[in-house]
């Protein structure tokens, strides 16, 4: 099976809308959080969020078709726009049948949907225009993706909840070895900072009740952590088969070297406990790239600052690798961009691939030590490593697991 590898990059995110942006951010240690623009959030509690800012969806999608699209898939298309341009992969008539796409969401048009329902409230059932079906649905962004490409390979949008970008990524890094395709746009999308969704997740207790100071709110690993800032956006690459890769000289960034989906089959959103699907999936990507747990130079934790999930992530990394945890450094981006849900993976990817080609790891601000989670966390300022492979997790509700292993192409390409 042919290897594949990385040769492009795009990100939509709330420290910047660009890949050497958001890069240059995160290792400053820059917090994209505040209170929330999108909507009147006076009589609520819940007030802040890590938005996406500066966002030009002209420079993208033409007027008529980004006047109906939901901003989860702008994004996706802004994303997946930026990746294809810096892998500088042209998609014509010759290839396109040989291109797919990829690109995941947790909830989709959940905009569409909310807007929908409270029209239809206020005016009745003929509020409702034709737009409302097909872009509420989770499998427009993937398609609209496409069709602003012009890919006309392989296209599915997976929903994993949080771990659904990162799962695309993997998956097509199946399709890719088994031959279906030639290049594959992956990564995720999510927009979910609406009325009803930021309601609903506070109501579930899961949001960060520091609103007084939104830039310290997300607090990963942290001993006085006490839940997630929602953030949004997009990330996405193009992957490619070495030979596809090769013949067009394409500058590969860095390889796909394996992954590996679990599941918990334990809650409908909390983690289980023991760790142990977590865990089997750490030990399954590590296995499926052929390394051992000496060659892991860097953790992107999923780490989401909620009490449960964080000592669960830490649990899981010393259950897969026992004393061998303890030497990888580990970090949460979400620290600084906030949780992306469907995105937060495939933004942790490219992420880590940029940590690959520079030797360093951007911090877990707003760091202060909990005894339980006694692992090397990178807090605070970020940390020059000798890398050569590093894991990117992504654990969604419900049970999803997914974790993947990214490394430095080995062969001087």
């Amino acid at each position: 099976m042919s290897r594949v590898f990385v040769t492009g990059l795009g990100a939509i995110t709330p420290v910047g809308n660009d890949v050497a942006t958001y890069w240059r951010n995160l290792v400053a240690g820059k917090s994209g959080a505040g209170p929330i623009t999108r909507y009147d959030t006076a009589d609520m509690p819940y007030t802040i969020a890590c938005e996406v800012k500066d966002f030009h969806v002209a420079d993208v999608m033409s007027d008529g078709i980004a006047s109906y699209t939901p901003s989860v898939v702008q994004y996706a298309v802004a994303a997946a726009r930026q990746a294809v341009e810096h892998a500088r992969l042209s998609i014509d008539t010759h290839n396109r049948e040989r291109v797919g796409v990829f690109m995941a969401t947790g909830g989709g048009g959940l905009s569409v949907i909310e807007d929908a329902a409270m029209s239809m409230g206020e005016m009745g059932w003929r509020a409702i225009d034709s737009h409302v079906m097909p872009y509420g649905l989770p499998g427009t962004v993937s398609c609209q993706t496409a069709i602003e490409l012009g890919a006309q390979g392989p296209i599915m949008t997976h929903a994993l909840a949080c771990a659904s970008g990162h799962y695309s990524i993997l998956e097509a890094y199946h399709f890719l070895r088994r031959g279906e395709a030639d290049a594959i746009v992956a990564g995720g999308s999510e927009s979910p900072i609406t009325l009803m969704t930021m309601c609903a997740f506070g109501r579930m207790g899961a949001l960060s009740a520091r609103t007084d100071c939104p830039e310290q709110a997300s607090r990963p690993f942290s001993v006085d952590r006490d839940g997630f800032v929602a953030g949004e956006g997009a990330a996405a690459v193009v992957l490619e088969t070495e030979e596809h890769a090769r013949a067009r000289g394409a500058i590969c960034y860095a390889e796909i070297l394996g992954g590996c989906l679990t599941g918990d089959g334990f809650h409908i959103t909390a983690p289980d406990p023991t760790a142990s699907g977590a865990a089997r999936a750490l030990r399954g990507a590590l296995a499926a790239a052929g390394l051992t747990p000496d060659a892991v130079g860097a953790v992107y934790a999923h780490g989401t600052a909620t009490p449960l999930n964080d000592e669960a992530e830490c649990r899981a990394l010393k259950l897969a690798f026992g004393a061998a945890a303890y030497a990888m450094p580990v970090t949460s981006i979400k620290s600084m961009i906030g949780h992306g849900f469907g995105a937060a993976g495939a933004q942790s990817l490219v992420a880590a691939v940029c940590t690959l080609q520079e030797g360093i790891v951007p911090p877990t601000i707003n760091y202060t030590a909990d005894p339980v989670i006694d692992l090397d966390i990178v807090g605070n300022s970020a940390r020059p490593v000798d890398i050569r492979c590093a894991l990117v997790n992504a654990f969604g509700f419900g049970g999803h697991n997914v974790v993947v292993a990214v490394g430095r192409v080995q062969d001087g390409n």
